[in-house]
């Protein structure tokens, strides 16, 4: 393959992994303003973290990916499918990995005027507090 070539195919590849992340954004997020409210809810009930949560959704993929290169072509979804699914899936936690790096000034724009957090306000843990919120998208702030 031609390096031209090559460069239409990651052109081809980028576009897919945009619209599947716009559909699993839609699908498992529920919210537009929290990427990560699927990773944040199933880390939360298996007492894991966000970024643990999404490698074992990213592991899934690369296991047939693996299972794909050792022989097995015929598979429930396709190797390419798999492939944009890791890639969105890296995509997800280089987001986590700069959340997570921010300046904590940018981080405290999480809560409004009155000190809750914009994320739990609407949640499950509305009412909580900057200075004694436990839920994990405050307790990053700390």
């Amino acid at each position: 393959m031609t390096r031209e070539e090559m460069a239409k195919v990651m052109e081809k590849v980028f576009a897919e992994c945009t619209a599947l992340r716009g559909a699993g954004q839609k699908e498992y997020a529920h919210r537009d303003d929290n990427a990560f409210a699927n990773f944040e809810r199933v880390a939360e009930r298996m007492g894991i973290s966000r970024e643990s949560a999404l490698m074992v959704y990213a592991e899934k993929h690369l296991d047939g990916i693996h299972s794909y290169i050792q022989g097995h072509k015929s598979q429930r979804e396709s190797v390419t499918g798999r492939i944009n699914d890791v890639i969105v899936y890296m995509c997800l936690l280089r987001g986590m990995v700069e959340e997570s790096t921010e300046p904590k000034s940018e981080r405290a724009a999480n809560y409004n005027k009155d000190g809750y957090c914009w994320n739990c306000v609407e949640d499950v843990h509305s009412g909580c507090f900057k200075d004694g919120c436990q839920c994990r998208p405050c307790s990053r702030l700390k």
